[in-house]
């Protein structure tokens, strides 16, 4: 088992870590709309947090040797279901052809107002 930390994704606020790499798979902490250079919680539109969600969660998969082609499975907490078209549209311009399993939770209030927050599991193997 590894710990995987970059700085081109938010640093941990508890006691976690960004990815654990263990065998071909890498399990992503759940990311917000956090700017990794400035700390700065993005509390903008669905969309604007979707999209950094995105990036946060492509950069820790980047450090642990994967990329967003070898997401295997992804989970979104939403706290408005209402929005989920907003969220599921840049979810899957994101993603393009490649389509994850993936589960969508209506939570209510996240954690310092965020609307959305994503965990993923990946694999680094050449091929999937």
């Amino acid at each position: 088992m590894k710990y995987i930390s970059t700085d081109r994704a938010p640093t941990p606020a508890g006691h976690y870590s960004q990815a654990i790499l263990h065998k071909d798979y890498v399990f992503v902490s759940g990311q917000l709309a956090i700017d990794p250079a400035t700390g700065e919680k993005k509390l903008g539109s669905v969309t604007e947090q979707t999209k950094q969600v995105l990036s946060n969660m492509q950069e820790i998969l980047l450090a642990a040797g994967s990329d967003k082609s070898k997401v295997l499975k992804v989970t979104i907490y939403i706290s408005d279901i209402s929005k989920w078209d907003e969220v599921n549209r840049v979810y899957a311009a994101f993603f393009g052809g490649h389509r994850p399993a993936r589960a969508v939770v209506p939570t209510g209030d996240l954690h310092h107002g965020f609307q959305v927050e994503l965990e993923a599991i990946a694999t680094t193997a050449s091929s999937i």
